[in-house]
């Protein structure tokens, strides 16, 4: 059989991207609780062998860790629901803080602009009526948000137990699309995925748990209120590569807005967040995922955005993990092993238009590969 032309196999290619993209599109409330589910499963897949060789019933091993996880996810939502308690019990010294920045910050455009307060004052009101006419399409969006959560998270247990139960079934599925030849190829790229994905998510767990302590352990011994609240919502949004981050400063700043009728607080949390950042990146987070996750920064920004576009925050939240499980699919697949090398961050030391060896499908040796120090 005469072999397809690179042009058309490069624009099939493009195309199978295009489908995929509008299948998520259309699809993705089906589509991310089960990749989710499918993610939570490989880690609850140490638990399930354990009891299996406790002899527990098979429906037994598969319950008692969902069990559990329902247990830790309900949790999470009680520590939110007190810490949110807490600082709805605060409203009317928030409403005082919140008047004087805003009496503060219009003092100040009066000063710099020459902007009277008359005039802001029917700036705001004009824009506020805009605000208005928005907030029924806006309380809608939220119902339906609120409806999706409700539903994600009602789903998730259910898919679980059919992913672990079926298990087997579907390993037999996966196999059955290559040739004997390739079952060993096949073989390890599921192992090296299933450990990839268990010390991903597992060490975001972990990372959660010492961001956590570790700001808001930080911001109390020096006075800041609500200090909790912001370390558990900066350690969650710190989950979402390089995006969270900022809007956890963000969101840090505004509680402290309201907590605080000084600005100096605003410093002392820019600062504690920007030290437990920089022992988060550079010193624990490389301890706990290792080098496992070998993907470079531009296809993790990427990656992040282009998943938040097509599936919205869950798909920011999977981003990462689903990049990694791709990039050892590719590196196993001659047909696709450039798309992995894209993902990747193994950096040639050498210009590939100025060294030929450098542009062959091959994996390069320690040697070929940039030193990022």
């Amino acid at each position: 059989m005469e072999e397809m032309p690179i042009t058309v196999k490069r624009s099939l290619e493009l195309l199978g991207l295009f489908l995929v993209g509008a299948l998520i599109i259309l699809g993705h409330d089906i589509i991310m609780p089960l990749l989710t589910a499918f993610f939570v499963s490989i880690v609850l897949l140490p638990v399930y062998r354990f009891f299996k060789r406790k002899k527990f019933p098979e429906t037994l091993a598969i319950m008692l860790p969902i069990l559990a996880l329902i247990i830790f996810l309900a949790g999470i939502v009680w520590f939110f629901s007190s810490q949110i308690s807490s600082l709805a019990s605060d409203f009317p010294q928030i409403k005082e803080n919140v008047n004087k920045h805003l009496t503060s910050l219009s003092s100040w455009v009066n000063d710099v602009f020459n902007y009277s307060t008359t005039q802001q004052l029917k700036f705001i009101n004009k824009q506020s009526d805009g605000l208005l006419n928005s907030v029924g399409n806006i309380l809608g969006g939220a119902a339906g948000s609120l409806t999706y959560i409700f539903l994600f998270f009602g789903l998730l247990p259910i898919y679980i137990y059919l992913f672990l139960f079926y298990k087997n079934l579907l390993l037999r599925f996966v196999f059955m699309w290559f040739d004997a030849p390739d079952h060993k190829k096949v073989e390890e790229g599921m192992k090296q995925t299933e450990v990839i994905i268990k010390s991903y998510l597992l060490g975001l767990l972990i990372q959660i748990t010492y961001v956590t302590i570790l700001l808001g352990g930080i911001l109390l011994l020096f006075g800041i209120k609500h200090a909790i609240l912001i370390g558990v919502i900066f350690a969650f949004l710190n989950l979402i590569p390089y995006v969270g981050a900022l809007i956890g400063n963000l969101i840090g700043v505004l509680l402290t807005l309201t907590s605080s009728q000084e600005i100096s607080p605003i410093f002392t949390v820019l600062l504690c967040i920007a030290f437990v950042q920089f022992l988060d990146n550079n010193i624990l987070m490389p301890r706990i995922v290792g080098s496992k996750v070998k993907i470079n920064a531009l296809s993790a920004i990427m990656g992040v955005f282009i998943a938040g576009a097509l599936a919205g925050i869950t798909g920011m939240f999977l981003a990462l993990p689903v990049i990694a499980v791709l990039k050892i699919i590719f590196d196993r697949t001659d047909s696709f092993k450039q798309w992995g090398v894209l993902l990747g961050d193994d950096m040639p030391a050498k210009s590939p238009m100025s060294f030929p060896r450098f542009r062959a499908k091959r994996e390069l040796n320690e040697a070929e590969v940039k030193n990022p120090n």
